[in-house]
């Protein structure tokens, strides 16, 4: 097979984007736009019903296709409402982006006072949500003769400090499981590990004055801090026929602060 640039392109492919309609200037947004700019209808879910009708309303004003959906993925129910959204919508999914986390409202106790109550909450939204989320989908995608799933990790977990860390760390896990289970079915699942990004959510996290960018400005290779648009390029590979025989994989981009071998 030639290689051509098209193979990027997703005319006619169906994304569910979680967490693409929060705080302002965010990743979820970012993915949403760009997925609706390579040609995908894309399904704009998140909690707050308002922020994924504004997204979707930007995408549609853009010329694109989208629809914006509440979802709780904490929620079973509330998770294969959203598939089914999908379905009426525009017949099925190709492409889920599992992007909904706790990161700003997730305890930052130490382990040895945190409640049991703040941990559960953490991995029932960083962990269990990409999992309700990905069985919602599945069925669409093996009818439709395969999908793309992406995890939002973090550059955060390598090494886990901390249970924003620890959750997604095991979301990494979740990832190389659902690889080897749903490749036969033509279903790839990767993760994405952004490093400190400039977004509002970010920004309000790590303001610009914290000791932690002085920290990564002296560590990181290139730039400390990323723009949500600069990771929406690997979004694509993964989502694409130009990474189909990309899975099991967490892609860091985040300047070079985590390097793996």
């Amino acid at each position: 097979m030639t290689f051509t640039i098209d193979q990027f392109r997703l005319d006619g492919k169906v994304a569910v984007v979680t967490g693409a309609g929060g705080r302002g200037n965010s990743i979820g947004r970012a993915y949403a736009l760009g997925l609706a700019e390579a040609g995908a209808s894309v399904v704009v879910a998140d909690l707050n019903a308002e922020g994924a009708k504004a997204v979707a309303d930007e995408i549609a004003a853009s010329g694109g296709k989208a629809i914006g959906v509440q979802v709780d993925v904490a929620n079973e129910a509330s998770t294969l409402a959203m598939g089914a959204a999908a379905r009426d919508a525009f017949g099925g999914v190709d492409i889920l982006v599992n992007n909904a986390a706790l990161m700003v409202d997730i305890s930052y106790d130490n382990i040895e006072t945190i409640s049991l109550d703040a941990w559960n909450k953490a991995f029932a939204v960083n962990l269990n949500g990409a999992l309700l989320c990905t069985r919602a989908v599945v069925p669409s995608m093996r009818e439709r003769g395969g999908g793309r799933i992406v995890n939002q990790t973090s550059g955060g977990a390598f090494p886990a400090i901390g249970l924003y860390g620890i959750s997604k760390l095991a979301l990494v896990g979740l990832t190389t499981t659902t690889a080897k289970v749903l490749g036969k079915d033509n279903i790839t699942c990767n993760a994405i590990a952004p490093g400190n990004v400039k977004s509002d959510a970010g920004k309000l996290l790590v303001p610009d004055d914290s000791p932690f960018i002085k920290f990564l400005e002296m560590t990181v290779a290139t730039r400390p801090r990323g723009e949500p648009d600069e990771l929406v390029g690997t979004l694509l590979l993964l989502c694409s026929e130009a990474g189909a025989w990309i899975t099991g994989q967490t892609i860091h981009v985040d300047g070079g602060w985590v390097m793996r071998p």
